[in-house]
């Protein structure tokens, strides 16, 4: 151990000694952890900066606003308003495409994998994260 984690060591002692640990929020339950298994390797701590900052990356906000538009072609029954939402929603498809191939991600199984966890939980309406 070198003397920083001795130091680190030493004074999380001291703290439990004063009981400074007892009776903390959510003391004896389970924690409640990111699954981040679908999110490629080398985006992972891009994408939890970003989500602690309260952003979404593009790519992301593209899928939310495709699954968005979807969901209002579905049940829209003006044809104007239809050609325009349908006319929006090939703009941000185009957009996507464009962005997963200049990024070299369009052939990724990983990639693959994640645009389906992303499409589950955007249409299934899991938004505890803050982030929809």
């Amino acid at each position: 151990m070198d003397w920083m984690s001795s130091i680190v060591e030493e004074k999380i002692q001291e703290a439990l000694r004063r009981g400074e640990f007892n009776n903390l929020p959510g003391s004896g339950k389970p924690l409640k952890l990111e699954d981040d298994s679908a999110v490629p390797q080398e985006l992972r701590a891009s994408y939890k900066l970003l989500k602690n900052a309260g952003v979404l990356p593009e790519e992301m906000q593209l899928r939310k606003d495709m699954v968005s538009l979807e969901q209002l072609l579905a049940c829209c029954r003006d044809d104007g308003e239809r050609v325009w939402l349908d006319r929006e929603l090939s703009l941000k498809r185009m957009r996507y495409q464009s962005l997963m191939e200049a990024r070299g991600w369009s052939g990724s199984a990983s990639m693959a994998a994640y645009e389906d966890k992303i499409r589950q939980r955007l249409t299934a309406g899991d938004h505890e994260d803050g982030n929809s």
